[in-house]
């Protein structure tokens, strides 16, 4: 047990190394993790660490699905809810129809059964790969939105048709009949329970007496509820943790204090990339192992069959989400739609953003070894292999090639009235007029006679001239300006830091209220920093 620990340990300090070496190149983290855990697989104490199925499922899956519902604006979601559900579930099925017909047809033996539970394995796309890509470059919002939103329905509606598809290839039957009832069945009631669990931990966050370390751990259980609590009763549990997920997501501000909401998502976020970087390390690591596995298919062939599966995967993927911009315009005659000239630049790097990841690694490694009879699962260890090279080609061919589409094509935002910095500026004015109003309507008598109330008076009013000024001239009057405070601004406190760190080395001063200002001098850094001026950063 210490030498699995201790074993870990080296794999997450690798795990670091290797996002600093990406963070360095400028490329995705998932794509230099793979490629990493390949290389170390190769040498000789890595080369037998394996993917343990109920690490993944049981462990990493609740908490990285709940993440990503939890981040997702439901207002974008809402906005984009068209285009997501008909690729949540159509092109789940499409592309598990296409891979399991070429399948079947290219590798001798292969059922259309074992086709189905192929291509459920592998039809969803991972959002982390896409999103951590298009952070690299400028995106529109609602296109990040859009993929984020089409990844957390997919996962479950891909995971429905494995559900089915495995069933069928165990027992040897298949009635559509009674699929199509337990399929809305496994949906409304995976639905159904996160909602259910989710509304007694809003009750519990609300009505009970907890703290910040409570809230947050209560976070971190969550998932791990919904999520076994629907599997359970044989539902969907993806879906429970995000409807769950997204239904406490709309709530955070009612049921997390101030102080929860900010050391809750510093928790999570270093969590998730714990969770993510060890992922994609162990996809690579885990990928030789898998050949050896593969007992009387030749490597050749099975690489082939991956190959040309992967092939029809991407153009399946690109085939729907163009054919689906063709079938907006034509609705747009006859009905609202979200986008009713959705064009080609959008569907096209849609369509290439379809890197496959951690779901679709948990549903093959969740194939049964063994039938019910006893006897050797089917082709396992080649569904588990092509699963890997499907992956693999997908994260390194269309991640890499991603950015370079997204400047090619040079997509601009329709949907966005007002640019990002200057809905920034906006809402900082309004905050600063709002609270200047308030102060003026309700203490004005008490500016005279109170000076700390005076110099917050004399801030707002500085603040909205500010801000005026910001709106009304042009970007190069007042960039030069901004920058100079910011240097300086930032420079202050630095000396402000230094100062508190040689009080701090004194007999008379506590450190624990050094470090309360430290602290405080971290949140005013964070600020100046993140002011809605990012790309006027030169730091």
């Amino acid at each position: 047990m210490q030498g699995i620990f201790i074993q870990y340990i080296y794999i997450i300090l690798i795990v670091l190394g290797l996002v600093a070496i990406a963070n360095k190149l400028q490329l995705a983290y998932p794509i230099v993790l793979v490629l990493g855990g390949l290389a170390l697989s190769f040498i000789a104490p890595f080369s037998n660490i394996t993917i343990n199925r109920e690490l993944v499922f049981l462990v990493f899956l609740p908490p990285l699905l709940y993440e990503a519902a939890w981040q997702v604006s439901w207002k974008e979601f809402w906005k984009w809810k068209g285009i997501i559900i008909s690729f949540a579930f159509p092109i789940v099925i499409l592309t598990s129809c296409a891979i399991a017909f070429v399948s079947s047809a290219l590798i001798p033996g292969f059922t259309l059964a074992l086709g189905f539970l192929l291509g459920g394995i592998i039809s969803p796309p991972d959002a982390v790969s896409a999103t951590t890509i298009m952070q690299q470059v400028n995106v529109p919002k609602s296109l990040v939105s859009i993929i984020e939103g089409e990844s957390l329905l997919n996962d479950a509606s891909s995971l429905i048709v494995f559900r089915f598809a495995l069933a069928a290839v165990l027992t040897g039957q298949f009635h559509l009949q009674e699929a199509e009832v337990n399929f809305i069945l496994v949906i409304l009631m995976g639905i159904s329970i996160g909602l259910f669990v989710g509304l007694i931990f809003y009750g519990i966050h609300r009505l009970l007496p907890t703290t910040s370390s409570i809230e947050i751990v209560l976070t971190l259980i969550t998932p791990y509820c919904m999520y076994y609590f629907a599997e359970h009763f044989h539902y969907s549990g993806v879906l429970a943790v995000v409807s769950g997920g997204l239904f406490l997501s709309s709530k955070r501000n009612s049921m997390l204090s101030y102080q929860s909401r900010i050391e809750g998502l510093n928790v999570w976020n270093n969590l998730v990339f714990v969770f993510n970087g060890l992922i994609f390390l162990l996809i690579g690591l885990e990928l030789p192992f898998v050949i050896r596995q593969l007992g009387d298919i030749s490597l050749g062939s099975a690489i082939w069959y991956g190959l040309i599966i992967s092939l029809v995967l991407i153009v399946t993927r690109l085939l729907c989400t163009l054919g689906t911009s063709v079938l907006m315009r034509f609705m747009s005659r006859f009905i609202a739609v979200s986008d009713p000239n959705p064009g080609w630049r959008g569907p096209l790097i849609f369509g290439w953003a379809g890197m496959r990841g951690v779901v679709s690694l948990a549903s093959a490694l969740s194939v049964p070894i063994l039938t019910q009879e006893g006897q050797p699962f089917p082709y396992r260890n080649l569904i588990l292999f092509i699963t890997f090279i499907v992956i693999l080609v997908t994260l390194v061919f269309q991640g890499l090639t991603l950015p370079l589409l997204i400047r090619k094509v040079k997509l601009k935002d329709r949907f966005t009235i007002i640019p990002e910095q200057k809905q920034e500026i906006i809402i900082q004015k309004k905050l600063a007029l709002a609270s200047l109003r308030f102060l003026e309507e309700k203490y004005s008598q008490e500016r005279s006679r109170n000076e700390y109330l005076d110099n917050l008076f004399s801030k707002l009013e500085i603040e909205l001239r500010f801000f005026n000024r910001q709106l009304e001239e042009s970007d190069f009057a007042w960039q030069n300006s901004l920058k100079g405070y910011r240097s300086i601004y930032l420079e202050m406190l630095e000396r402000r830091r230094d100062l508190l760190n040689k009080m701090n080395r004194r007999a008379e001063f506590d450190e624990e209220l050094i470090r309360k200002y430290l602290s405080l001098i971290d949140v005013e850094e964070f600020r100046t920093r993140n002011n809605g001026l990012q790309e006027l950063d030169t730091d």
